[in-house]
């Protein structure tokens, strides 16, 4: 709605103030219904991922096909082998709702996306405990709710979109104990499903919470209420890694705290590695528009660092991008937690661009825009336009929905680089609404997981495989990688072999199966066997026939 100076407002003055709760509670909500359909729509429509998404849902596909009294729940395993890489939180609440939805993708996808949807009035939360007025919370919340990272890794079946919730309820929680002890009970039971979610990662994230109430408000350390809660939190996290202990021993211990924990730190895992700069490399690349101000953003967070919220943003992002940048393993998704520190502070800046005097009570800036916002928007609505055109009339693999996407992010960046130009606070709600709509179409379509053209599609490779391979025989493939995708869909295990092991396996085994190429198949000279064919691939059988 406009003012009578022209000024946008955030909400329709009804007569008389409502009180201050309902207020909190309407903006908490509002974003809460903004967030779910861009976390919910087309959850079904893509198939799940490699790596983390395959995994995962095989996961909780066990837990949800065990007999009744069976302890798999608590002892998980995939292919009916121990899974001991993390704590099974998030694969308990997917195995529900493939009790309530049956198990596709959908449902796999569901709880994780649901979750993350919560984090962004948590963030708004946040915001509101950290700054004196309501507007740079509000920007904080919508930045981070059209960050791309945050809503496409949020919506995979992953434990990462979870942690993050947990993990910003947490600092809500600590946040809120500084006026009510009483929430140190909400701090530590937070911790614990950070801690059932994420394993030993937990221990990071809950150091930058200490860290700061060390800085902020050391008097918290003294309070019953904060240990209580950490020992509430603790004991389910407790009691799940004793019973792991006593049912596997030390192996255990060696595994899920070394081989899939702590070897992580120096050893790359599957080879993905990278310089220590890889995560400011992923926040260049995927934070647009929003990457625009976070300069400023960061200049204001160390012109105000004496106050609590720029302590707190500083904190966070020194302890976790300074450890994970340390790490040997380098994956996209490690880095997401970091995302709602930056937008705490572009949110920020973002808020005393938009009223400059006295808005979040920090030092004011100037009226004036630079030039170089101008500049750059416009350099995005070129990008835009072109790739729109580019798609439009023919250019590379016909995809109707780019064009779409493209043209309403150049559409965005066109009218802000204008309002910017014209020196116009209105920029800011038209990049929060265009980019919203640019995600919204972007998750509706298929392009929202670009990942699986990178490889073969699986789904007919997997439908093949289930018509040929009785259940729990393994299929050895001259694929060099593994993939939990094809694993989950065909419910068999598909395992990389070397040519050396096929043949001897061929020779010795009465019943094998092979997934390869016409070019390999050639080369490895097999014995004329039973064949079926997809997507390029052909399954060998010995030595029962394919019907």
């Amino acid at each position: 709605m406009m003012s009578d100076n022209g000024r946008f407002r955030f909400f329709i003055p009804l007569g008389t103030s409502p009180p201050k709760e309902w207020v909190e509670r309407l903006w908490a909500g509002g974003l809460l219904l903004a967030a779910l359909p861009l976390f919910m729509v087309n959850l079904g429509g893509v198939s799940l991922r490699d790596w983390d998404e395959g995994t995962v849902a095989q996961v909780a596909r066990e837990i949800y096909r065990a007999e009744p009294g069976s302890m798999t729940w608590l002892h998980p395993t995939i292919f009916g082998v121990p899974y001991l890489n993390k704590p099974p939180l998030l694969h308990w609440l997917i195995a529900l709702t493939y009790h309530i939805g049956g198990v596709n993708e959908w449902t796999a996808r569901l709880p994780g996306a649901i979750l993350t949807a919560v984090s962004v009035p948590l963030l708004y939360g946040i915001g509101r405990e950290l700054f004196p007025r309501r507007l740079p919370a509000i920007f904080a919340a919508l930045v981070y709710l059209t960050l791309l990272p945050v809503v496409r890794h949020g919506r995979l079946a992953m434990l990462d979109g979870a942690s993050l919730c947990f993990f910003l309820l947490l600092i809500y929680c600590v946040l809120r104990t500084r006026r009510n002890l009483r929430w140190g009970l909400g701090a530590g039971i937070a911790f614990g499903l950070l801690c059932l979610t994420k394993g030993i990662l937990a221990l990071l994230l809950g150091a930058i919470a200490v860290v700061f109430i060390l800085l902020d408000t050391p008097r918290l350390l003294t309070s019953g209420y904060v240990w209580g809660g950490v020992l509430l939190g603790s004991f389910p996290v407790f009691a799940w890694y004793g019973a792991q202990w006593q049912h596997y021993g030390d192996s255990f211990i060696s595994i899920s705290l070394g081989s899939q924990s702590f070897h992580r730190i120096w050893i790359p895992v599957e080879q993905n590695t990278g310089p220590p700069w890889y995560y400011l490399l992923e926040i260049l690349k995927y934070s647009l528009p929003w990457l625009l101000f976070l300069p400023w953003g960061g200049r204001l967070v160390w012109e105000n660092r004496r106050l609590s919220w720029a302590t707190l943003v500083m904190l966070w992002v020194a302890i976790f991008l300074g450890a994970i940048s340390l790490m040997k393993t380098k994956l996209p998704w490690y880095g997401l937690p970091i995302y709602p520190a930056l937008a705490l502070a572009v949110g920020a800046f973002l808020g005393e661009t938009w009223n400059p005097s006295d808005v979040t009570g920090m030092r004011q800036t100037g009226r004036r825009y630079p030039t170089l916002w101008v500049g750059l928007l416009g350099l995005l609505a070129i990008a835009g336009w072109t790739g729109s055109f580019y798609y439009s009339f023919g250019g590379g693999e016909p995809k109707p929905y780019l064009p779409l996407i493209l043209t309403l992010a150049a559409l965005t960046f066109t009218a802000a680089a204008i309002l910017v130009r014209r020196q116009d606070s209105q920029f800011i709600p038209v990049l929060i609404w265009g980019s919203y709509l640019s995600l919204l179409s972007l998750m509706l379509s298929p392009a929202w997981v670009w990942e699986l053209n990178e490889q073969f599609p699986v789904k007919p490779v997997a439908e093949m495989i289930q018509q040929v391979v009785p259940p729990g025989q393994v299929v050895m493939t001259t694929f060099p990688h593994t993939r939990p995708s094809l694993d989950f869909y065909s419910d068999r295990r598909v395992i990389p072999t070397s040519e050396e092991a096929i043949k001897e396996q061929w020779k010795s085994a009465p019943q094998a199966y092979l997934l390869t190429d016409a070019a390999n198949l050639a080369q490895l000279g097999l014995p004329a066997t039973s064949q079926a064919h997809a997507e390029g691939w052909t399954l060998v059988a010995k030595p029962a026939a394919i019907e």
